[in-house]
């Protein structure tokens, strides 16, 4: 098989980079949801807490005891902040796959002329 174009050889260079992006952001994505459920389960566990009673989160390595309702305050606000951060990210990934699928059509078409023309020859 005869070598590929400096023109085809750019746009397989550019299709990889794409995989890798859309890959990297499929895995911060996950990351985020992950910390999401954790951030979900911990406001349900402080909901189940009688009132007074002693609450304490990590800073660092060691834990410090706050007050409930901060604790509750700075969770719901972190989740929120989670929650705009999977949505930015789940649609840089959707604007990826899309790019993906079309520079695919695009090395396919010229693939498959490259075949032919290579075939009549």
């Amino acid at each position: 098989m005869e070598e590929l174009s400096p023109q085809l050889r750019h746009q397989l260079a550019q299709f990889q980079q794409a995989q890798q992006q859309a890959q990297a952001l499929m895995t911060q994505r996950q990351q985020l949801e992950l910390l999401m459920r954790e951030t979900e389960r911990t406001l349900e566990e402080l909901d189940k807490l009688q009132e007074g009673a002693p609450v304490y989160k990590s800073v660092g390595t060691i834990l410090v005891k706050s007050e409930r309702e901060e604790l509750k305050k700075s969770l719901s606000e972190q989740k929120e902040t989670l929650d705009l951060r999977i949505k930015t990210i789940g649609r840089q990934e959707e604007r990826v796959v899309q790019r993906l699928r079309e520079m695919r059509e695009k090395l396919e078409v010229a693939l498959k002329g490259k075949q032919l023309d290579e075939g009549a020859a």
